[in-house]
């Protein structure tokens, strides 16, 4: 088949593949401050009870595909508060076909959202009516399409992985300047 059939031309650029089933996948699931698309705010310190109550009872919060409880393609391995939101770092099994067709939907660039499953514990309405999320159950964090929050993405760096690069680059310049 020639690149006549169907007017359709392929282009492929070499490096790194950008995401595989059993690749680590990172992000932030949510940030703190921002309004979402239903008019929450998640507020700092909303997640750290749960994640409490999780490592206490030696639980974690579960990785699915679109917020389908049937549909579950890795596994969180870390799950953080920072000071920008939550954290999260993954890997999507390899074994699970769903996880391989996200893997190459990631690495496509078709989706890349990312959205929080929970249970409001503690909220009040602020003066003009946004909910203002104090303390949440967390139970999943989905990769999504469209999430409600659009800062919401994989790929993201983590504040320790930003400032693990900046003391990295700090100490390469000091090493070049001797």
């Amino acid at each position: 088949m020639g690149s006549e059939h169907y007017g359709l031309e392929l282009k492929y650029a070499g490096g790194d593949r950008l995401v595989a089933a059993g690749d680590r996948i990172e992000g932030y699931a949510s940030l703190f401050g921002l309004v979402d698309q239903g008019g929450d705010i998640v507020v700092k310190g909303a997640y750290a009870a749960s994640l409490a109550r999780l490592n206490a009872r030696g639980d974690k919060v579960r990785m699915l595909w679109q917020h389908d409880p049937a549909r579950p393609i890795g596994v969180w391995d870390e799950i953080r508060e920072e000071a920008k939101g939550l954290w999260v770092s993954g890997r999507l099994l390899p074994e699970v076909a769903q996880a391989r067709e996200a893997a190459a939907l990631l690495a496509a660039g078709a989706i890349d959202g990312l959205s929080i499953g929970y249970r409001t514990i503690s909220a009040e309405r602020d003066a003009k009516g946004r909910r203002l999320l104090s303390e949440v159950e967390l139970w999943e964090v989905s990769l999504v399409t469209f999430p409600m929050l659009a800062e919401a993405k994989v790929g993201r760096k983590s504040d320790r992985d930003l400032e693990m690069a900046a003391m990295f680059r700090a100490a390469t310049l000091a090493l070049r300047a001797e």
